[in-house]
C-alpha cells in the first residue's frame, strides 16, 4: 500500500501587500517628524531697488573665510574654530571702544534706555568645497557669540536669561544686539 504524502498547508498571502500598506500609512500619519533641525535665520525683507545700500566701513566688518580644506581665516589671521566665538564676541561688543573694532551708535531703546549699539557686521565666506560639518560648526560659533551677548545683556538689565524674558524685553535686546551676519555666495577659492 502506498502512502499519500501530506501537503503543507499554504498561507494565503494575497492581502499581505494591503495590510503592509495600511500599517505604513498608519505609522506615517501618527508619528511626528522633528522639524526643529537647521539654522534659524530670518531673512530680511526685500530691499528697495531705488535705495542705495549703506556703506560699511572696514572697521565694522569681521570677515570669516572657510576654504575647502576646512581651514578658517578670520580678520586676516588663520584661526581655530575654538577661538571664533570669543573673537566674534569681542568684535561685536567692542568693550574698550578700540579704534580697530566697530563703531557704536548711542540709541534710545524702550525698556533698556540709552545703549551703544554696535555697527559691526560679521561677513562669512565659504568655499564650495567646505564640508557641511565645518559650515555648521562656524554657524554655531557665530550664533553662540550673539546669543551669549544677548544673555549677558538680559541678565544685567532684566535679571534673567534672554529666553526667559518677555516678548517686549527680547525685542528690546534684539534692537540692542542685532544679529548681523552677512553670508556671501560660496566660491571656489582654490585654497588648500
Amino acid at each position: 500500500m502506498a502512502r499519500k504524502k501530506k501537503g503543507l498547508p499554504a498561507l494565503n498571502s494575497s492581502s499581505m501587500a494591503d495590510i503592509s500598506f495600511l500599517l505604513l500609512t498608519f505609522f506615517l500619519l501618527t508619528s511626528s517628524i522633528n522639524t526643529d533641525l537647521g539654522i534659524q535665520r530670518r531673512l530680511p525683507p526685500p530691499s528697495d531697488p531705488n535705495v542705495k545700500p549703506p556703506e560699511i566701513h572696514k572697521r565694522n566688518t569681521f570677515t570669516v573665510k572657510v576654504n575647502r580644506a576646512d581651514k578658517i581665516l578670520f580678520d586676516g589671521q588663520i584661526g581655530d574654530i575654538n577661538g571664533l566665538k570669543d573673537r566674534a564676541k569681542e568684535f561685536l561688543s567692542n568693550p574698550s571702544n578700540l579704534p580697530n573694532l566697530p563703531e557704536k551708535t548711542e540709541t534710545e531703546i524702550p525698556l533698556i534706555g540709552k545703549y551703544e549699539v554696535s555697527k559691526g557686521v560679521i561677513s562669512l565666506q565659504n568655499d564650495r568645497g567646505t564640508s557641511y560639518d565645518m559650515y555648521f560648526k562656524v554657524q554655531n560659533e557665530l550664533t553662540a557669540a550673539i546669543n551669549e551677548l544677548k544673555d549677558e545683556l538680559a541678565k544685567s538689565r532684566f535679571g534673567r536669561d534672554y529666553l526667559n524674558c518677555s516678548d517686549a524685553q527680547r525685542e528690546a535686546i534684539d534692537k540692542a544686539i542685532p544679529t548681523a551676519i552677512s553670508e556671501a555666495e560660496p566660491k571656489n577659492t582654490g585654497g588648500k
